[in-house]
């Protein structure tokens, strides 16, 4: 019997093994690289969090402290029924337990393809299984912290590639089938001082850690959504916002190529292109607008091998992102032009769970619920580019 040592094992230890030679992958070309059994794992995952049209992912993936600002948040928000009924001595981590099951139990797969978890919902509350449960499939947040970039203060550095492919490794083991990593991309005028933001560097950088990130969990056996989320609180036209939507997003996918990330088995989680808050006439821009300028950038950017594109909220307002992603499909439904755009989807957080969580923390769990299956029922039609 041959001796197996740690260097004759594959290196996606998650993979199904190739018991034949030639294993079914949707006839798709896959690199010797691939293997086929993991390839197609991959590619299956990566559609069903896009299919059937108009089901999306909620993320839940903020870190333990943008929790209780939530929480707080949602306090004074609901005023002075403001505090969480019979729970005032409740620590801050059994709560956001508490919050997340309740969440994950409230939502339906038929709406929700998938939820982002962050990493201590999984390693340490073990609700990957829970989602599973429910016929949802659970991921993870992969990205660490911001640091600032050096010589350009206002643009930062993603920490966490360091040691990430044993965690995802063992985010896999803990039943997480995708991961996501975010970066955040300034962008300001051509007027501003410098030329405008963001640096030519920055956009490396960012492309390169995505491209990174992608190839590693796809190692580890986890389908990549790679979220380069363009910044909207600068001065910044629409104009201005596309050119650098364009610029990032091609980076990403030549980045990608350079370390052979299979295409079919990624998904991509970018920004609406928008003029930045402080732009005077941003109020004039339409929904209409908004669309348009978005299909452009897909339809020339993104690679028609990515089965979907699933679109950040941000700090945008629930009903305006879901104005946004309607409009959009509504474009993709009647033009001719962009009739080929790959599934045109959400993955919200705020979106979904803001009006929800005001009605959680004062105990009113039945509020709660139907807050969650109004806006995923909202979010679904738009994916579809439905009336509400």
């Amino acid at each position: 019997m041959p001796v197996v040592s740690t260097d004759s094992l594959p290196a996606n230890l998650f993979s199904v093994p190739d018991l034949v030679s030639e294993v079914p992958t949707h006839d798709v070309f896959i690199y010797p690289h691939h293997s086929p059994a993991a390839a197609r794992e991959l590619m299956e995952t990566a559609r069903a969090l896009v299919e059937p049209r108009g089901r999306g992912i909620y993320a839940t993936d903020e870190a333990p402290d943008a929790v209780h600002a939530m929480f707080v948040q949602a306090s004074v928000s609901a005023g002075a029924k403001g505090k969480i009924i019979g729970k005032e001595r409740e620590d801050d981590t059994s709560r956001r337990r508490r919050w997340r099951e309740f969440s994950y139990s409230s939502v339906s797969s038929d709406e929700i393809s998938g939820i982002i978890l962050y990493p201590e919902t999984v390693l340490e509350f073990h609700l990957a299984g829970f989602v599973a449960e429910r016929g949802i499939i659970p991921g993870v947040r992969a990205n660490g912290e911001l640091s600032p970039l050096p010589s350009s203060p206002k643009e930062f550095i993603v920490q966490g590639l360091d040691g990430l492919l044993p965690r995802l490794q063992a985010a896999r083991a803990a039943g997480v089938r995708f991961s996501k990593w975010r970066v955040p991309i300034a962008c300001t005028s051509r007027s501003s001082p410098g030329g405008g933001l963001p640096t030519e560097a920055a956009l490396e950088i960012h492309a390169d850690t995505l491209a990174r990130f992608a190839a590693m969990s796809q190692e580890a056996g986890l389908v990549p959504i790679v979220e380069p989320d363009v910044e909207f609180s600068e001065d910044a036209d629409l104009s201005r916002s596309v050119e650098v939507h364009e610029r990032a997003i091609e980076l990403t996918y030549e980045k990608c190529r350079r370390y052979n990330v299979l295409l079919e088995g990624t998904l991509i989680k970018p920004s609406f292109p928008q003029p930045g808050l402080k732009l005077p006439s941003r109020t004039s821009v339409q929904p209409a607008d908004i669309a348009l300028a978005t299909a452009t950038v897909i339809s020339r950017t993104i690679p028609s091998a990515v089965p979907g594109v699933l679109f950040l909220s941000g700090g945008l307002a629930p009903t305006i992102a879901v104005e946004y992603l309607t409009a959009l499909n509504r474009l993709a439904n009647s033009s001719s032009v962009f009739s080929r755009l790959p599934r045109l989807s959400f993955s919200y957080g705020r979106a979904l769970q803001g009006e929800a969580l005001k009605h959680w923390v004062t105990g009113d769990e039945e509020g709660a619920r139907k807050a969650f299956q109004k806006w995923t029922k909202a979010c679904f039609r738009a994916a579809k580019g439905e009336d509400i």
